[in-house]
This record gives structure tokens, C-alpha cells and sequence, in this order.
């Protein structure tokens, strides 16, 4: 079955969401001011199954789950992509990114998901990533790529959305960004998985140039070069604050911290 006939069945499946607002509701107090949400608690624990095993502890039984108000903190947590989270849980529907530091509170929300064990919410915000992306012509830019690799397992469906898009870049562009070169430098692990992502597409072998056929210049180019050029120091959109020196983890919401793209690193 793949993996759209997957979703299919799966949202089959789903209770609706008038059986899913009982009269049980939960408190949580999300970050360092303790912000209160009262959530009923059906639909909080019937989406994540990290809140089901919070709130129904050990029990097995439905009868025998305790009932009444609950509390639960998140003081490490931001306030407004939990905001998002709470938005998603009511309305299952999460709002399209418009601009480049949109994508920010985007990947914290997705963080969540992953924490929180909620599958689907995880799965709708991958496919809004992967439609800014496409729709705009633009490509995940690095410091987005590092903090998804500082935050997530191998695989991840983000990570891979992520880095199946950076290997396309990069293999369609004429010059390698200056920052992408470093980065790769910095992170062995990082190339090894664009080269996966590269082999995923089997390309047909004919179609790919044999550097060993000594009667044709191949993996040349026309000017007697040899590989594709590094850019310059300066040159890339990108290079104003990705001096990164490992996979950082600091969160990119929207902010003067964020650089916007109007187009992709390799077609700067």
C-alpha cells in the first residue's frame, strides 16, 4: 500500500470531532510564564499518544481511566507553536506559509509533533513545507537543513523532504554556495545522505557521464575545467549568518534573524 492509500485509510478512521470534545478537560502550562490551555482532554490524548500515556497512565481499561481536571507543564516549551499545536487539534488545519520566515514556527511546530508522538500533524506540516517550496521555486535554505538535523533521527520524513530537495539543488546548479561547501566539509554525514537521495532517483546510467571513456571528454566542462567551481566568498544569498560551526540547534523563528529567499541559493 503506498503511502497515499495509507493516509486514505487512516483518515477513514479517525473519529470526528464532535466525539472527541468531552467534558474531561486537561490543563497545560506551556513555558517559562506558564501559559494555561484548558484542552479536552479526549482529543489531546486521542492525537498524541505521548498525552495518553501522561494522563491514563498505566491504565488499560477505558472505565478504569481516572477522570476529572489534569495538569501537565511544558516549561521548556515556546508559547506560539504550541499555539499552532492547539490551532491544528480543534481545526486540523494549520495556515499555508506566505514568506521564508513563516517556515521557522513551522519546523518548531513539526518538532512538537515529533515530540508529542503526533503523526499526522507531523505529516500535514512536511507536505505545507514541501508545497511552500515548490510553489516559490526556492529551496530549503542551510540553517533550516541544520536545525532539522539537530533535532530529528534518521529517518525522518522532514529530514529527508529536506535534504532530497538540498541534493537536487545542488546536483542542477552550476556552482556549489560557499556555505553549502563548508557545511558539507563540517558534516560527513550530512553529504553522505544528499548522495543517498541522489541514488534514490535511479538515474539511467547512459544518461550520466563516464569520466573512464577515454574517446569522449566527459565529466568536463566545454572551458577545460574540471569540476564545477566553489562560489566566492560573498556571493551566495545565503552567507550572512550560516557561519555555523556544527549542526546548530537554535530555533528560527521569524525575526531580523531570518534571511529571506526570493529565489534559490543556486540561482543566486
Amino acid at each position: 500500500m503506498d503511502n497515499d492509500s495509507e493516509q486514505k485509510v487512516q483518515q477513514k478512521k479517525e473519529k470526528p470531532l464532535h466525539e472527541l470534545l468531552t467534558s474531561s478537560l486537561v490543563d497545560i502550562y506551556v513555558g517559562a510564564e506558564s501559559t494555561h490551555w484548558t484542552i479536552h482532554e479526549r482529543l489531546l490524548t486521542y492525537h498524541s499518544p505521548f498525552f495518553s500515556s501522561i494522563f491514563y497512565a498505566d491504565d488499560k481499561k477505558e472505565e478504569k481511566k481516572s477522570r476529572g481536571n489534569k495538569s501537565y507543564g511544558l516549561p521548556d516549551e515556546d508559547d506560539y507553536p504550541f499555539e499552532l499545536l492547539v490551532g491544528w487539534l480543534y481545526s486540523r488545519s494549520i495556515r499555508q506559509p506566505k514568506d521564508e520566515k513563516d517556515i521557522g514556527p513551522l519546523l518548531d511546530l513539526y518538532l512538537l509533533s515529533e515530540k508529542f508522538q503526533m503523526k499526522q500533524l507531523g505529516l500535514d506540516i512536511v507536505e505545507l513545507a514541501r508545497d511552500y517550496y515548490h510553489s516559490t521555486s526556492t529551496y530549503p535554505g542551510l540553517r533550516r537543513v541544520q536545525y532539522v538535523y539537530a533535532e530529528t533521527d534518521e529517518d525522518n520524513e522532514m529530514r529527508e523532504m529536506m535534504v532530497s530537495s538540498v541534493a537536487r539543488q545542488l546536483t542542477t546548479s552550476e556552482k556549489i554556495p560557499v556555505h553549502w561547501a563548508q557545511a558539507l566539509q563540517r558534516n560527513g554525514q550530512l553529504a553522505v545522505d544528499i548522495i543517498r537521495a541522489i541514488q534514490q532517483w535511479h538515474i539511467e546510467e547512459r544518461s550520466i557521464p563516464d569520466a573512464r571513456d577515454g574517446s569522449r571528454a566527459r565529466g568536463r566542462q566545454a572551458n577545460g575545467l574540471g569540476f564545477s567551481s566553489v562560489e566566492r566568498e560573498g556571493e551566495s544569498v545565503e552567507t550572512a549568518g550560516t557561519d555555523d560551526t556544527n549542526m546548530g540547534v537554535e530555533s528560527l523563528n521569524s525575526g531580523m534573524s531570518d534571511v529571506q529567499l526570493g529565489k534559490s541559493d543556486a540561482e543566486e
